[in-house]
């Protein structure tokens, strides 16, 4: 008799952004626009007055459209597809065109340090190989049924701020 496997859907996350990083790639795709547009006014200029025959300056203008839209379309799709995805066998971290792949099955435990309001995903006893999940609070709890309904040798541990606060006394 064949054993069948069950699995379920994927279950996306989407990162959550802080104020300043919001802000910063504001200023990003600003930057990237304005490094396009003054690369097409000093284009328009080269075209009508320049030297066409020209190899360093037409060279210059792609590595300068390059440089400018390769910049917008980093921070686009950063903003756009910034998640963490759980299949059945591995946690995907997906930022931007930038994808980590971490199994499963190699993860130790997952802890919520509730006064930090920090989730953290551990990968040895040691938790020295650890990831930090950065999702919605309210979401946490949905991402470590999650993980541990697709893994249930994952242990689940949290703190308290007031444990929190202790530990660092102790340093």
């Amino acid at each position: 008799m064949e054993k069948t496997v069950e699995t379920r859907p994927p279950a996306a996350f989407r990162f959550r952004f802080s104020p300043v990083m919001l802000t910063l790639c504001v200023l990003g795709i600003v930057l990237s626009l304005v490094g396009f547009g003054l690369t097409t006014w000093q284009f328009f200029g080269f075209v009508q007055s320049g030297d066409m025959t020209s190899f360093y300056e037409w060279l210059k203008y792609i590595l300068l459209y390059l440089a400018s839209g390769a910049l917008g379309v980093l921070i686009v799709a950063m903003l756009i597809r910034s998640r963490y995805l759980i299949t059945d066998t591995k946690l995907i971290l997906q930022f931007g065109l930038i994808k980590q792949k971490y199994e499963l099955k190699k993860i130790v435990s997952v802890h919520l340090f509730r006064g930090a309001r920090r989730l953290a995903v551990y990968f040895d006893d040691f938790k020295t190989d650890y990831v930090i999940i950065v999702v919605k609070e309210e979401r946490f709890d949905d991402f470590v049924r999650e993980l541990t309904a697709r893994n249930q040798d994952i242990l689940f541990t949290f703190s308290t701020p007031e444990e929190e606060a202790e530990v660092k006394k102790k340093k």
